[in-house]
């Protein structure tokens, strides 16, 4: 994956005075806690959506706020308030100390700021972009998407900003400051073909990126690629159903890998022991073809951080390496738990959210051989093109993925069109059954949005083409 250059992020003043962050840090600790935070926020979005050819809503909204954290053990305090008001700071603080009340005698708070590492660097925030310009994506994606096939009857089309600084600072001393951009453009599509036959088909991206992303990512690709995806399946035939072999395409497919695999290395499963990689560090959990990287230093990456939301800078962390289970994705409250560090992995979905272990980047490396090879090898089985929704249980690793544009592989080509197609299988039993993976390796062109506990946070994820022998594929053809 690209890396950027590494420099020192730029001074820039804090959202908050640092003399009543450290108030709130005190007071945080007034009941006896152990460790104490402060989280300022600052985000301003962009939405835009359009339908049926026109424009129905245009949004933008700002909002900030202060989450303060105190912790005993594994007990937590978390409170939050969007009223920046001293006296109201104070009395979140208080509140949160409250709740992890122990008997450690508070001390004073000396801050220091933490020097970052630069992984994205947009130069005029996304919020300073006229609104027109955005409106005007969208519209162009329309247009492109209807041009591309006259049985193309619905288009929807939405782009998404926000520009979130954020401020982290702890009883530990650490003071973090970032300025985190992040955008996406979405084109979905509805293709009506002969009896009625309907199918959909889905394509956009961004990531942490300027707005200029868009003259090379343009809108009439999006538009083109969404409505291809919804006429390349018109006419599929039931996808064949039973244990075969099947091949992933690069890029967004990774999603199967993130669901499948990369919740169960999340350190507050693993703490709680209800992850099936519990307690398996050093054992052969994958076939040794397989490499999974969590990665938030990938240059403009959607899930890339200069520093985590707990103000720890952003690692490329190597998860299973050659099928040998190497680690796990830690925030802080896990890793003084389990006597382990943070990997720069706590997350959070905004100021009223306390932090958790989350993934970034989640990819496969790359193998020696290439896609036409795999291919080759390949008798009978199944093509998967883009993958659709799924579901996945982390205390045993049972998964189910819609296949949204398939393909049947007869002796080593790509042929028909299929529909129906389910991935069925169990997470690490599908690692162990990767026979081939290419030198292709893609992230996802920023498509990705991760939900665990209530709250979402920006992914990617990754993936070479990959071999996968004996997956359960349901359907309904013979």
């Amino acid at each position: 994956m690209p890396k950027a250059v590494q420099k020192p992020a730029a001074v820039r003043a804090p959202l908050l005075p640092l003399p009543l962050i450290e108030k709130l840090l005190s007071a945080a600790m007034s009941r006896g806690a152990e460790f104490g935070e402060v989280y300022v926020e600052r985000a301003t979005t962009t939405a835009v959506s359009l339908d049926e050819g026109k424009v129905r809503s245009a949004q933008v909204g700002a909002v900030t706020g202060v989450g303060v954290r105190a912790i005993r053990g594994a007990q937590v305090g978390y409170a939050y308030s969007d009223d920046l008001d001293e006296a109201a700071l104070l009395r979140t603080a208080q509140t949160a100390a409250l709740i992890a009340e122990g008997n450690r005698a508070p001390g004073p708070v000396s801050l220091s700021r933490t020097p970052l590492p630069t992984y994205y660097q947009v130069k005029q925030p996304l919020s300073g972009i006229d609104v027109a310009r955005k409106i005007e994506l969208v519209r162009e994606a329309n247009a492109a998407a209807r041009a591309h096939d006259r049985r193309i009857k619905q288009v929807m089309a939405g782009y998404a900003d926000q520009t979130r600084e954020i401020l982290v600072a702890n009883t530990l001393g650490h003071l973090a400051e970032d300025r985190q951009d992040l955008c996406r453009l979405g084109v979905s599509c509805v293709a009506f073909g002969k009896g009625g036959e309907r199918r959909t088909g889905f394509y956009g991206g961004g990531g942490r990126v300027d707005f200029r992303f868009f003259e090379d990512f343009s809108p009439a690709q999006v538009g083109r690629e969404a409505a291809r995806q919804a006429i390349a399946t018109l006419g599929a035939i039931p996808a064949p159903a039973g244990p075969q072999t099947v091949v992933l395409a690069p890029g967004w497919s990774g999603i199967l890998l993130h669901e499948a695999v990369g919740h169960g290395l999340e350190a507050d499963f693993i703490r709680k022991g209800t992850s099936l990689f519990a307690g398996k560090l050093g054992e052969k959990v994958a076939s040794e073809l397989v490499t999974v990287i969590d990665d938030g230093t990938v240059a403009g990456g959607r899930g890339s951080l200069n520093v985590d939301d707990e103000g720890n800078p952003g690692e490329r962390k190597v998860l299973i390496e050659k099928g040998v289970l190497k680690g796990y994705l830690y925030d802080h409250l896990n890793a003084k738990l389990t006597g382990q560090r943070s990997t720069g992995s706590g997350r959070r979905q905004s100021f009223r959210h306390a932090p958790m272990p989350r993934m970034t980047n989640t990819y496969l490396a790359p193998g020696d051989q290439t896609p036409e090879e795999i291919l080759r090898g390949v008798p009978k089985g199944l093509y998967c093109r883009q993958f659709g929704g799924g579901q996945v249980d982390i205390s045993n690793g049972n998964f189910v993925f819609e296949i949204s544009e398939a393909y049947l592989i007869e002796e080593g080509e790509i042929t028909r069109p299929v529909k129906g197609a389910m991935l069925i299988g169990v997470g690490p039993e599908a690692l162990k059954n990767v026979s081939a993976v290419g030198s292709d390796v893609s992230l996802d062109p920023g498509l990705g949005t991760c939900g665990k506990d209530g709250q979402t946070v920006p992914v990617g994820v990754g993936l070479p083409t990959v071999r996968i022998d004996n997956v359960t594929v349901g359907g309904t053809g013979a």
